[in-house]
Parts: structure tokens; C-alpha cells; sequence
């Protein structure tokens, strides 16, 4: 096994016969500023969830088996540098943006927290460090897919993630959003990387009203609060100055909350126990 390097969340290797090891950690990230407090079993739960999705979903994707209770094995493929994210929800970093103008929505949006859009919308990003929004002309522009791909891209994200909203739906859940990662293998586009909390934000139903923060089975009662404790800015802050932002020890309380939302909407959306 070469070890390839560790990401936000997992560490990846290669085992050379063209297959990785994704190795799933309790680590959590915000804002993309990486924490040292760990959520117990985030890691087991992100590492289940990729084997429900990849097997659920009937989109062809790069997923091999379950090596253990937070590894997987998948297929070695290039790629696509594009983060493939679908909205469903007029919420998160979509409101700043939409009031800054610079996205634009459809005319019958209801443009209040948390009211549903009218359909899904594509809103991808770069996949890096800092992610930076894209749309087609600029994607384009920095060859990063060709009019075709992007075409592909937008359709395929978009059918996946009103599949996903069905299985969620039936569940009790909302899905709010989704994050999607593609690669080539053998000149084929394939769904990659994994999904699961890290990668979309999900509802209760029956806490679910416009107008206010939704209550979430994810990370983004971390997000939350992060901006309700001046965070969110201090990291801002911090980038235009040059600085590396300092992440703030996570309080016990949101640590607990974070775990057994993980494993409570594994149980929920798969129907198994952990």
C-alpha cells in the first residue's frame, strides 16, 4: 500500500493494482478550516453510507467493496476538477451569493431561508483548497470540462440528486443539497469520491418551516455555530490578510449532538443498525 496523502476527511492509498483504499477518520472540517476535535464514529458512518449510495443509486460509479467499518475500496480513475452541486433549497452560501448578485435564480424563486426552489439547480465549484464557484462559461473558460462534459455533468447531478431526495423523502428527510464528485475511467464519466453528511445537507420533515435555520442531520450544526460565534468571519478575516485561519475547540454539547445525528440518519436512510 503507497500512501497517497490525507484529505479533509479521509486518507487515501494506493494499493497498485489500480484500486485505492479510502480510509475514513472521525475528522471534521468547516468553512474549510480542518478541527482537531474528532466526532466519534463520523468516520464509520461517512464509510457505511458510501456503501449504501454507491449501491443504491443505479448510476455506474468507481465503488469496489467494504474493506472494513471505515475503509473502502474503489476503482483508480482521473478525476473531472469540478465539485457537481445541486441546491434544492434557497439556503447556506446560496443567499449571500444571491444577494451580492452574483448568481441568479430563477424569476419565481420565494426568496426566503429555507423555502423550496422551484426545481434543482446546478451551482458547481472548483475542487480545491478554497472552493470558488463555477458556471458553464467559466468551467469552460479554465478548460477545466469541455461544453459537452459540463452538459453532462449538470443533467446527471441533478437526476442523482432527485434520487437521492425520494430515498431521504421516504425516510422523513429533506435533502437540502449535494455535493458530487465525477472522475474518467477508460474514457467514461463515473461517479466518484463517496456520499454521505460531509457531502449534503438533510432535514428532519417534521421540524422542517421556511423562514427559519433548519435543524440538520449533518454538519452544518457545526456551521451554525461557527457563524453565531463571530468564526465564520474570523476566518474570512484571516484569508484577506494572508493567514492561515485557527480553528476553536468544538464544545462537548455540539460534539454529542454531531455524532448521534450521523449514526441516527444512517439508520433512518438505510434501515440498518450500526
Amino acid at each position: 500500500m503507497k500512501f497517497l496523502g490525507s484529505g479533509k476527511v479521509k486518507d487515501v492509498y494506493d494499493l497498485e493494482d489500480g484500486t485505492l483504499l479510502f480510509k475514513f477518520s472521525d475528522r471534521v472540517s468547516a468553512y474549510d478550516v480542518k478541527f482537531a476535535d474528532p466526532i466519534p464514529r463520523k468516520g464509520e458512518v461517512l464509510c457505511k453510507f458510501a456503501e449504501f449510495w454507491f449501491n443504491k443509486l443505479p448510476v455506474q460509479n468507481h465503488f469496489v467493496r467494504l474493506q472494513s467499518a471505515n475503509e473502502v475500496i474503489v476503482r483508480k480513475m482521473k478525476m473531472i476538477p469540478v465539485e457537481c452541486v445541486v441546491r434544492g433549497y434557497f439556503y447556506g452560501s446560496l443567499i449571500t451569493r444571491w444577494k451580492e448578485g452574483q448568481i441568479t435564480l430563477p424569476s419565481d424563486t420565494v426568496t426566503e431561508i429555507a423555502a423550496k426552489l422551484p426545481r434543482p439547480i446546478f451551482d458547481p465549484t472548483t475542487k480545491s483548497e478554497h472552493d470558488e464557484p463555477l458556471n458553464r462559461e467559466s468551467a469552460i473558460e479554465k478548460s477545466l470540462v469541455t461544453e459537452q462534459e459540463y452538459s453532462w455533468l449538470e443533467s446527471k447531478s441533478i437526476q442523482i440528486y432527485n434520487m437521492m431526495y425520494e430515498v431521504a423523502d421516504r425516510a422523513g428527510f429533506i435533502l437540502a443539497d449535494l455535493k458530487l464528485e465525477f472522475g474518467k475511467l477508460d474514457d467514461k464519466i463515473i461517479l466518484g469520491d463517496s456520499i454521505g453528511p460531509d457531502e449534503y445537507r438533510m432535514w428532519p420533515k417534521d421540524g422542517y418551516a421556511v423562514g427559519k435555520i433548519q435543524e440538520s442531520y449533518d454538519k452544518q450544526i457545526l456551521r451554525d455555530w461557527l457563524t453565531a460565534n463571530g468564526y465564520q468571519k474570523q476566518f474570512e478575516d484571516a484569508r484577506k490578510k494572508g493567514e492561515e485561519p485557527i480553528a476553536p475547540p468544538i464544545p462537548e454539547e455540539i460534539i454529542r449532538k454531531m455524532s448521534e445525528r450521523y449514526v441516527i440518519s444512517y439508520e433512518k436512510i438505510t434501515g440498518k443498525r450500526l
